[in-house]
């Protein structure tokens, strides 16, 4: 059987021309190889599969070169450079940290210091994962880091430069290394699958570089991956098939429910994507990303931030035009409001629904319901309680009317009772005109304007009510509301436990006080407080001064015995 080779290790990069996505860098330590500026100490820092270790070894094996050319590349005909490609030069030595990480290892490293490289100028020791070293090994290797031998040089890489000691990082020349963009990712992976005669798809090369997250090497080990479920032919389809990837279609048919208002609709859509087994979060949060390229599309100086194939670009437009900035404004908050309750919420599912149907709500043409912002707003409000109609205040017409037997369908509600605007999920949207009027007619009865000290009353009222929790209690007793314009009440409170208390009550907070204020369109918005600083303890002679201002007798005390506060 043929020896295979993965991707990663097969096409990683041997000169400096053919690193992927880290130009600068590049250009860099080329310029400083070829003005003979070679700090003795580097550090190279960055996420997973940018190619830390890949630039350690050629900049190693540049420096070694004993014919470089102009360019600040090896020329990989001399004996060092063959020696280094064979994987048999005694002047580039590499230690892993992670294994290598105590005292003895370090000092087995100083020890090979000493030595004079054989052939070539330097000796080069490439320590990675540097961040795992122990406290002790970094204190022995600090000495010699920072006055090495002339003919040594260290190169520290690490995915975590936030764990290496300060006194590390101000004896190394630091470059930072830059997540690949998905551009030059897809380029090198058309290069890759040109070279091993595997026919891909652009769309399905994105769909690969979007999930590597930015690292080169994760790419290519997806790449090979579906080249092997494919059998060399990769295609969008069997893409998202084989990575468990939600397709771009099911968040077009979700914006295409969301603006004709088909609540229904969606949630029909996101039971079939549950059902194939995906999580509800990433649902959420791809649904979060898929209206921001929308609002990223609307603007021509904005499309510089799109990353998606040729094809999808188009769509992607075609849907933007459809959309206002305003409703994708909105739509986007709602989606991140739904990420970050969605860990915290008992019924996971629910909550994604009750966000489809805000979502579905934003293009009603009534203003005020296109204002709805907050989770807390999709609380259904409850009817207002039924006022009594009495022959007397009803014209002769009407109470002629009322004194005629019903039709036996469809029976007329009850007068203690007024229908609900919806009776199921299945038949939001859809009542009949008449029903839609009565329900906007009842809505305008309950419009009662109310003060803040009207608020404060009952709020306090409630919170009284409260058996059982005290945290919630005290929570509300601590935290008073505070009237804004259009109905608002603002709750500042001091963590996210306060929030999560009050929303869990909302439920039946906001229909009790909507009941007691005479106002539907009571609603609540909550915030984190970002003044809550540490107060100081008093001091003794500040305690005795506050005393002091109470009871005036004390400073009499005080000059009878001649006290002094401690």
């Amino acid at each position: 059987m043929e020896n295979y080779i993965v991707s990663a290790r097969k096409y990683r990069p041997s000169t400096f021309r053919s690193v992927v996505g880290q130009k600068s860098l590049t250009t860099t330590l080329k310029n400083a190889i070829s003005n003979h500026k070679l700090a003795h100490a580097y550090l190279f820092c960055g996420p997973r599969g940018v190619g830390k270790t890949s630039c350690a070894r050629i900049f190693a094996k540049t420096i070694n070169c004993l014919s470089p050319i102009t360019e600040g590349e090896p020329c990989n005909t001399c004996e060092s450079c063959m020696a280094f490609n064979e994987q048999r030069s005694y002047n580039i030595h590499e230690l892993d940290a992670a294994s290598n990480n105590s005292v003895d290892d370090i000092r087995a490293l100083i020890e090979q210091v000493r030595i004079p490289p054989g052939i070539g100028k330097y000796k080069v020791f490439i320590i990675d994962e540097v961040h795992m070293l122990s406290s002790q090994a970094f204190n022995a290797f600090l000495k010699t880091l920072e006055e090495p031998p002339r003919h040594v040089l260290f190169i520290l890489a690490t995915t975590e430069k936030h764990k290496v000691i300060p006194t590390i990082l101000s004896r190394c020349q630091i470059y930072d290394f830059s997540r690949i963009s998905i551009a030059d990712m897809v380029e090198h992976l058309a290069y890759v699958a040109e070279q091993e005669g595997v026919t891909a798809e652009a769309e399905a090369l994105n769909v690969i570089a979007q999930k590597a997250d930015g690292g080169m090497r994760d790419a290519l080990s997806i790449f090979d991956q579906v080249a092997s479920f494919t059998n060399g032919h990769i295609t969008y389809q069997t893409v998202i098939d084989n990575l468990n990837v939600l397709d771009y279609e099911y968040y077009f048919r979700l914006t295409d429910a969301i603006l004709a208002g088909q609540v229904s609709g969606a949630m029909l859509i996101l039971n079939e994507i549950l059902s194939k087994g995906f999580d509800g979060q990433n649902i959420i949060t791809g649904l979060a990303a898929h209206f921001r390229d929308l609002l990223v599309c609307r603007n021509e100086a904005t499309l510089v931030l799109f990353e998606v194939g040729a094809s999808i670009r188009e769509r992607y437009k075609e849907t933007a035009r459809r959309c206002s900035d305003k409703l994708l404004f909105q739509a986007i908050e709602i989606a991140n409001g739904c990420d970050l309750n969605y860990r915290l919420s008992r019924n996971k599912r629910l909550l994604l629904e009750l966000t489809l149907i805000q979502l579905c709500q934003l293009t009603l043409s009534n203003p005020d319901d296109s204002k709805k912002k907050l989770l807390i707003e999709s609380i259904p409000t409850p009817p207002s309680p039924p006022q009594a109609v009495t022959v007397a205040d009803t014209p002769p017409a009407a109470s002629a009317v009322l004194s005629t037997p019903p039709p036996p369908a469809p029976e007329p509600p009850r007068k203690t009772q007024k229908p609900l605007l919806s009776t199921s999920i299945r038949n939001l949207g859809k009542e009949e005109p008449e029903t839609a009027k009565q329900a906007v007619s009842e809505a305008k009865e309950q419009l009662k304007s109310f003060t803040n000290a009207e608020l404060m009353h009952w709020w306090e009222e409630y919170a009284q009510r409260i058996e059982g929790n005290d945290y919630l209690k005290n929570t509300m007793i601590n935290c008073q509301p505070i009237l804004l314009e259009n109905y608002f009440y603002e709750i500042s409170v001091y963590h996210p436990g306060q929030e999560s208390e009050l929303l869990n009550e909302s439920v039946k907070l906001l229909p009790y006080l909507q009941k007691q204020l005479k106002n539907s369109r009571v609603r609540m918005k909550i915030r984190i407080s970002e003044s809550n600083e540490k107060k100081l303890a008093y001091t003794a002679a500040e305690k005795y001064e506050f005393l002091a201002n109470i009871n005036p007798h004390l400073n009499k005390l005080k000059n009878e015995f001649n006290l002094l506060p401690s």
